[in-house]
């Protein structure tokens, strides 16, 4: 109970940090040019899955409701390993049923680098890889276990304006002591 409270107090004060730290280090374009506006541009993402995942080895469905924040840094879009950092928080159902909630099961607060990248040809689609570490909690045993997390995905963004976007990706996953996993997934994307 006492490590459950102090894990929630701790994600719920990095996501404060990291949504107060988004209007410190935003940068405003310096240049008239097109190009170094377009550099130099941030965003902040709020992200949101509400739905299910498709665990292999068994292309089992499993409820996975993931919700996060990201700020894209207009100083790293030349960065080659990523321009927005991430907070995300995910509950897992990692019992026998399924979809179906069970009182087996793993949440994760993660931090994450993404990095955003055009497509040829398109502006409707871009492209993002995703590297997280975190630390997950297994619940439905004795003891509540924790562990390292470690994901790697890569995906696609669907835009329908500047504000809302789908996006999907397929990510490997890796908790010691657990098979390792690959997850394919649809969410929802609100930026400002």
């Amino acid at each position: 109970m006492i490590v459950e409270r102090s894990r929630s107090q701790c994600s719920i004060a990095l996501a404060v940090l990291l949504f107060a730290t988004t209007g410190l280090v935003a940068e405003s374009p310096e240049a008239d040019s097109p190009q170094a506006a377009a550099e130099s541009s941030t965003s902040t993402d709020f992200f949101v899955m509400p739905g299910s995942d498709f665990d292999r080895p068994g292309l089992v469905p499993r409820a996975n409701l993931n919700i996060g924040i990201g700020h894209t840094f207009g100083f790293l879009h030349r960065d080659p390993i990523g321009d927005e950092i991430t907070f995300a928080y995910t509950y897992e159902n990692a019992g026998s049923h399924g979809f179906f909630h069970t009182e087996f099961g793993s949440h994760t607060e993660a931090l994450g680098l993404m990095k955003n990248f055009a497509l040829p040809k398109t502006k409707v689609v871009t492209g993002y890889t995703w590297i997280q570490a975190g630390l997950t909690s297994l619940t439905g045993y004795p003891h509540l276990l924790n562990r390292f997390y470690d994901g790697e995905a890569l995906g696609a963004s669907i835009h329908f304006n500047d504000h809302n976007s789908i996006w999907v990706q397929e990510s490997y996953n890796k908790i010691p002591t657990i098979p390792w996993y690959t997850t394919t997934g649809i969410g929802y994307t609100w930026s400002w």
